[in-house]
């Protein structure tokens, strides 16, 4: 299984060159990020923009891979919603922006967020408005050899009004849309708390699922702190032939995060 590291979560005092430094100390070899114009801090993203040549310096000196960024925020708020048909101009700007930064810094996927409910619009237009976005996301992914993973988020916990909370439409969107540039990013945290049943509706659509989010339920916390059992979920993800990225988007709870980052990997390992 291929691991990576969302620097947003660890290390956050520190600059994200830095800890993309600390990430590899931690003996993991990829990472991924939200936005490029602006890191994490423990509080919020507004500021802290990234810079494409920082960031594959660093890589390179740390011996890291970037997996992925991210092009809008989970609201539409930055870059435009999926679901709304007026912000289709805005996001397809974005993604190209999007696009254009990770060849600098040599990233190759983007985690695309549907945006929130919109009032006045039924759930079918905005299901149409999305797919139609996608489309021509999509077919632009295909042009720069650029891959995009649709991601579902809890609408219980963390994001009260986004309108893909579900695993089952989430990989029925992508099956419509039909192309191998993009996939489903299936949060096993986000799902969990949503709906459960996390073994069976991950190998119902393995065949869509491009990449994984983790964390422990309840708290975002490390992975063994809580109700999953992730070490079974990668062994059963392994044995149904995924080979693709398995990314720790989780907030440590213990104060040392290189301890908790090694403790992970322990961890993990265990389920090879």
């Amino acid at each position: 299984m291929k691991y990576d590291v969302c620097l947003e979560m660890v290390f956050t005092d520190f600059p994200y060159d830095v800890r993309i430094a600390k990430i590899a100390e931690c003996g993991f070899e990829r990472v991924e990020f939200w936005f490029h114009d602006g890191t994490f801090n423990g509080r919020d993203c507004a500021t802290g923009a990234k810079d494409a040549k920082t960031l594959k310096k660093a890589c390179a000196a740390a011996g890291v891979a970037i997996h992925n960024m991210v092009v809008n925020s989970p609201d539409g708020s930055l870059g435009g919603a999926l679901v709304c048909a007026g912000d289709r101009s805005k996001y397809l700007a974005r993604l190209d922006e999007v696009m254009a930064f990770a060849k600098v810094c040599g990233c190759r996927r983007a985690i695309t967020c549907t945006g929130n409910l919109q009032p006045g619009i039924s759930r079918n237009q905005m299901r149409r408005n999305m797919e139609e976005t996608l489309g021509r996301a999509a077919a632009a992914a295909e042009k720069n050899g650029f891959t995009l993973f649709l991601e579902c988020l809890n609408t219980r916990t963390d994001h009260f009004n986004y309108y893909l909370d579900s695993s089952a439409e989430g990989a029925a969107i992508v099956r419509a849309i039909g192309s191998p540039n993009l996939r489903l990013l299936y949060d096993v945290y986000h799902m969990q708390i949503m709906e459960g049943s996390i073994l069976a509706n991950i190998e119902e659509n393995l065949d869509v699922i491009g990449h994984f989010h983790s964390a422990g339920v309840p708290g975002r916390h490390e992975l063994w702190d809580g109700e999953l059992n992730y070490q079974e979920i990668v062994r059963r993800i392994k044995a149904g032939g995924y080979k693709e990225g398995f990314g720790l988007e989780y907030s440590p709870a213990m104060a040392d995060h290189a301890k908790s980052l090694r403790a992970t990997r322990k961890y993990l390992s265990q389920a090879e």
